[in-house]
């Protein structure tokens, strides 16, 4: 069964998977809670106990969504996941110490805390296992035809096959004309239009049916697709799959009329006022909290290279309006003074020192909170560009003009979910991105934005 979160398909097998992960870990606490009470104590009654494990329970899940143990590409070794194990609860005891020591009657005592590991180990560990044996036998998968042997056909098997908790078991790939198999399908059974295709879906216990034609247009079996419709048989545009299955809009094969009909894209006002509420708040604390870091920024700044402190450049904003980003100077001083305008590179000789650590840690990004103040940018949205790439990438890129409906933001979806992009197509890519969060906004995507943020600033991933 699958799950559809802001438009992205969740199989629910992977909400289970989380949710039965932290049961396991809160019974570890509790089991460890009895063992060293020897008793069903006055406290658990009294839900002292209770109420303490919870606290556990979050540091603990946390600490692993942290360190990628909900990420199945990462964890794909015993031994990858053992190494992640061991510090995800290192950490974790190191932010219970912490919490502990501000406030003291959170402590459960005697060392009920290490005695849970050993069980929290043991029982995550066998449940990881379970899961991928789930995995490999591919129990709990829905089971879909894909219609068309092109290039969006070939991008959906890719993310379905690359993907080990996608959700879908592909039964097979329909072509249109009786041309030979296509080695890029190979282990996947393939047909041609020679018998109904309710019949071949019947034949191959699929209820789902993925249209991934690259051209429909005199080619569509219409009248085989209304048949399968009718008779309970789900039919889906591969478009759309491909956009529930990534996260992300495919700008080379969408039309406008697919822009235009489909759902999402609104904007309501109590939305925007919320969002503001949010980015206002999030901003003002943010710099609040910042003000010593500050100052001691700015003097590293001044102490290694002339220049100003804050860096200013134009960027566009909503419905194109151009206004002055803020950040800290991390490169020496009118930077592009031969090259003009152009995207950072790795390692890029432009860089100072002190730039390295502020773009290492996001630092440099802190000023950009004062846009947020004044109504430049929002905290989530599409990352802002510069007007001379604006232009540039809006004659290549379809649809790239777009993304400038909303307010730009100092984080967001193409940013949490692809990281830096210096080239034409890591701006394309960055526009699906976009695209999709622009069609699914919300406060509570907003909030989950700014936590994979935190996520990604700890791990020190995607800067340049």
């Amino acid at each position: 069964m699958i799950l559809r979160i802001f438009n992205k398909d969740l199989p629910l097998r992977n909400l289970l998977f989380v949710i039965g992960e932290g049961a396991l870990i809160y019974a570890a606490v509790l089991m460890a809670a009895f063992l060293r009470f020897g008793s069903v104590h006055e406290s658990f009654l009294a839900g002292e106990v209770l109420g303490k494990a919870l606290i556990i329970l979050v540091v603990c899940q946390a600490s692993l969504y942290y360190n990628e143990l909900y990420d199945l590409k990462v964890t794909d070794t015993y031994l990858e996941l053992g190494l992640r194990l061991t510090k995800a609860m290192g950490i974790a005891s190191i932010v219970l110490a912490i919490i502990y020591y501000c406030i003291p009657p959170l402590l459960m005592g005697r060392g009920i805390f290490f005695i849970s590991l050993m069980f929290l180990i043991l029982l995550v560990v066998s449940w990881r296992y379970a899961y991928n044996w789930i995995l490999k036998k591919k129990m709990f998968t829905e089971r879909v035809m894909i219609l068309g042997r092109g290039n969006l056909s070939h991008e959906i098997m890719n993310e379905i096959n690359g993907t080990r908790d996608s959700g879908y078991q592909v039964t097979g790939v329909i072509s249109m004309n009786s041309t030979p198999p296509s080695a890029l399908f190979q282990y996947i059974p393939q047909f041609s239009m020679n018998r109904p295709l309710f019949e071949l879906a019947e034949s191959l216990n699929t209820k789902k049916i993925i249209v991934a034609m690259d051209e429909r247009r005199g080619n569509l079996p219409t009248e085989e697709l209304l048949n399968c419709k009718l008779k309970g048989i789900q039919i889906l545009e591969g478009e759309t799959l491909y956009e529930e299955l990534t996260g992300k809009i495919s700008v080379e094969k969408i039309n406008p009329s697919w822009l235009i009909f489909s759902d999402g894209f609104r904007k309501f006002q109590t939305a925007r006022f919320m969002k503001r509420i949010v980015g206002l708040t999030i901003s003002s604390l943010g710099l609040f909290l910042t003000l010593p870091l500050i100052g001691l920024i700015a003097v590293a700044i001044k102490l290694e290279s002339k220049g100003p402190v804050i860096f200013k450049q134009d960027r566009c904003g909503e419905d194109g309006h151009t206004f002055k980003l803020c950040k800290f100077r991390s490169m020496i001083d009118n930077a592009e003074a031969a090259s003009g305008p152009s995207w950072a590179t790795e390692d890029d000789g432009r860089v100072t020192r002190v730039g390295k650590v502020l773009r290492k840690y996001r630092l440099d990004e802190i000023p950009q909170m004062w846009n947020v103040l004044k109504g430049d940018m929002s905290f989530v949205g599409p990352r802002p560009e510069r007007p001379e790439f604006v232009k540039k990438l809006a004659d290549i890129i379809p649809y790239y003009s777009e993304r400038h409906t909303v307010k730009p933001g100092i984080t967001g979806w193409a940013q949490v979910s692809y990281g830096y992009g210096a080239s034409i197509q890591d701006a394309l890519e960055k526009l699906k991105y976009d695209l999709f969060y622009i069609k699914n906004m919300s406060l509570l995507m907003d909030l989950m934005i700014i936590f994979k943020t935190a996520k990604i600033v700890l791990l020190k991933s995607g800067a340049r």
